[in-house]
């Protein structure tokens, strides 16, 4: 496996970076936009789309460019660094996967292209109260109305709910998970969005007999709801691989010109061992998630691959934001200073779609299915 960007790749990269920089390259600027609704820059939003961001996975017939996961995980770590608060991987990445997944050639072409184009906002409302990160739904229910549905039901949290212009969602029709869109402004739809801790934005959904569109042509769609969260989770791994990079550097630059007892902090051995050792988690993150991207792009098991990028992910993310912290000392719990926000956004990260817990339990319970490896390549010889 290549782990290097091309240069088509890395010119992406410098891209997104320049662009986002110049929107949130200042925390404060950041800290205004997700201080009033909808919690992000609807210019900046606009931007993206016409830089061909917003389009980046979906094929070019329906208004994207056909790219491959490794271009969507390098526009989420470029999100992480500067902690954008831009519903990339909410929009694009799940709601617009499952449109590009599930749904008819009319479907794509009409939700697809508006969501390429940046004039059509989706969100993807799955997860239930009293659920754990499950594939298939069971709180809302889908009744056959005419020659349409309408959902009855609950969900929460809904990632960017309040502001979507169109809802994804899960329901139980013929006792499996179908997926059927929802528009804004229907009947029976009750939308209370509120502020996260990390400054995003979620809301409570609820539908009383609200009419609904079945997405593609029915059936259980757990495996298509199972495979794009798989894929959003390795996309969130980057975003989160983004924000450690920025909590690394930040902390780093910290001890190098932070001074105690007349010499800087990065003079004391045991402040230095622990840098490194928050790089050493942050380099196992970035590899193990570019493996998965890899892995999603040749075709493979996505779901497998996806459980280890969470759980890397997970552990380094808890290891990098606590140690940020904790060698900032006392600002660094500031809401004023920016390491604290990056620990916030990494935790957020961490329980969205299955924290390193839950992806351990799921790995450990196909490890037996595993090939065994001699570590030495020779047999024991006793």
């Amino acid at each position: 496996m290549n782990f290097e960007y091309d240069s088509e790749q890395n010119d992406l990269r410098e891209a997104v970076a320049g662009l986002l920089g110049r929107a949130y390259g200042d925390s404060e600027v950041r800290r205004k936009v997700v201080g009033t609704d909808p919690g992000f820059d609807e210019k900046t939003w606009s931007r993206l789309a016409e830089m061909g961001l917003l389009g980046l996975p979906f094929a070019e017939e329906h208004g994207g460019m056909d790219a491959g996961p490794v271009e969507v995980a390098i526009v989420a770590e470029e999100i992480g660094r500067v902690l954008a608060p831009e519903p990339f991987i909410e929009a694009v990445v799940l709601a617009g996967g499952l449109i590009a997944a599930v749904g008819t050639d009319e479907q794509k072409g009409e939700l697809l292209a508006g969501i390429a184009e940046g004039t059509t906002i989706p969100a993807f409302a799955h997860a239930e109260i009293g659920t754990r990160w499950s594939p298939s739904a069971s709180a809302v229910t889908a009744t056959r109305a005419g020659d349409g549905w309408t959902l009855s039901g609950a969900k929460e949290p809904v990632p960017h709910g309040a502001r979507a212009d169109v809802l994804v969602v899960s329901a139980v029709v013929d006792g499996g998970t179908g997926l059927f869109l929802v528009q804004g402004d229907a009947s029976g739809l009750t939308r209370t969005g509120y502020r996260t801790h990390d400054g995003g934005r979620a809301a409570a959904v609820r539908f009383e007999g609200t009419p609904a569109t079945l997405l593609g042509t029915g059936g259980d769609q757990t495996a298509a709801v199972e495979r794009v969260l798989a894929e959003a989770r390795i996309a969130y791994t980057h975003e989160a691989v983004g924000a450690m990079d920025t909590a690394l550097r930040t902390t780093a630059e910290y001890l190098k010109t932070r001074k105690q007892f007349g010499v800087t902090l990065n003079r004391f051995q045991a402040l230095t061992f622990r840098a490194a050792d928050m790089y050493v988690s942050l380099e196992l993150a970035r590899s193990t998630a570019l493996w998965a991207s890899m892995v999603q792009e040749a075709g493979g098991d996505v779901v497998s691959a996806a459980d280890r990028a969470r759980l890397q992910g997970s552990r380094a993310g808890r290891h990098i934001g606590k140690e940020a912290i904790q060698l900032h000392g006392g600002i660094g719990v500031t809401a004023e200073y920016k390491v604290g926000h990056y620990t916030s956004r990494l935790t957020a990260i961490d329980h969205l779609l299955g924290d390193g817990d839950w992806a351990a339990d799921r790995l450990a319970r196909t490890v037996g299915d595993q090939e065994t490896v001699d570590p030495i390549g020779a047999p024991y010889a006793g």
